[in-house]
């Protein structure tokens, strides 16, 4: 062999031993991390904690969610209303594809992936709606007349969607009515029950059963507990939370986590003796929650501290950090 021809191959033989271990080092999973301040999507690797890339998010991005199959992810950009559109991004290619301009439907915040679609809240336009990504169009909207609709839930029968309206202090319960039930997603006629829960209303997740929506009051610090089947509050927990921002179930059902933007402790509560059973500190503030498909652990943006803090969901302990940028806020996981 020459000693061109040896290089060569030793080069490629470099290659394929580096390509190896990039495969070995990295995970068939991903968790997405929105920096606000920093307008960008980071693509981290679980295992490593690692960012793997960094993209544009567009401007003032506030949540993310992605596609079942992990190909794509969407960013809504919110500007408390100046904006109208829905950020996209090829997750495989690692680079940004052409915006969905919402149009009317401005600040759009809380995302959902359901029966192949994109729901969506548009805060300044009192509404909500879901974009279909085969035909490109929006294809359906429904108003709330409810002020700041932020979050939303969306049932994988797509017969019932939950939304958080923050200013109003209230829970909208949309049900499509039975005589459209089984139409497919959204068609149909819906009805609308306004719940009135505490002040600042924002942060919320269902039960894992689906009979309970928690949702965390921001300006009271209480917790309100609604029963689906009377579509009352059924209890309110003096929860000491204040500033609260995210509420979400393990995936388990067990505990529910809730995080403050004005507080350095994550609150954990049992979600059977409704109690809090530790506080986790965490940092100087709080935002998003994610959880771990496989009920190993959590992630916390920590907003103020440019971090996300990993939690270990059976010792309750922080056991490490993701560098996220300015801001870390909306979370998103791709993978089982």
């Amino acid at each position: 062999m020459s000693h061109m021809n040896r290089a060569a191959a030793l080069f490629i033989g470099f290659l394929l031993t580096a390509s190896g271990v990039w495969a070995q080092s990295t995970s068939p999973n991903a968790l997405l991390v929105l920096a606000k301040q920093d307008s960008i999507l980071d693509i981290v690797d679980p295992v490593s904690l690692k960012v793997l890339a960094r993209l544009p998010a567009g401007p003032d991005p506030h949540e993310v969610v992605a596609s079942p199959d992990g190909r794509t992810a969407y960013i809504s950009n919110y500007g408390f209303g100046a904006y109208h559109t829905l950020t996209v991004v090829d997750l495989a290619a690692r680079k940004v594809l052409p915006i969905v301009d919402l149009g009317p439907l401005r600040g759009p915040h809380g995302l959902a992936f359901a029966g192949g679609k994109v729901w969506f809240t548009a805060e300044a336009a009192k509404a909500i709606g879901s974009y279909d990504p085969r035909t490109g169009k929006v294809d359906w909207i429904m108003g709330t007349g409810q002020n700041r609709t932020h979050m939303i839930y969306v049932f994988p029968d797509l017969n019932r969607i939950i939304t958080s309206n923050v200013s109003s202090a209230t829970v909208s319960i949309l049900e499509k009515t039975s005589n459209h039930a089984r139409m497919g997603p959204p068609q149909g006629d819906w009805n609308q029950t306004v719940v009135p829960v505490g002040r600042g209303s924002e942060g919320f997740d269902v039960s894992r059963d689906g009979r309970q929506i928690w949702v965390a009051n921001a300006q009271d610090g209480t917790v309100s507990i609604i029963d689906l089947a009377s579509e009352k509050v059924a209890e309110t927990l003096a929860a000491n939370v204040k500033g609260a921002n995210r509420l979400k179930f393990t995936p388990d059902g067990k505990l529910v986590f809730i995080s403050s933007l004005s507080s350095p402790y994550l609150a954990v509560f049992d979600a059977a003796t409704r109690r809090e059973v530790k506080k986790v500190k965490i940092g100087h503030g709080a935002a998003g929650i994610e959880m771990q498909p496989d009920g190993s652990r959590a992630y916390v943006a920590c907003s103020p501290d440019g971090y996300v803090a990993v939690i270990d969901l059976h010792s309750l302990e922080v056991v490490g950090r993701i560098e996220a940028g300015r801001g870390p806020d909306g979370l998103a996981w791709v993978g089982h």
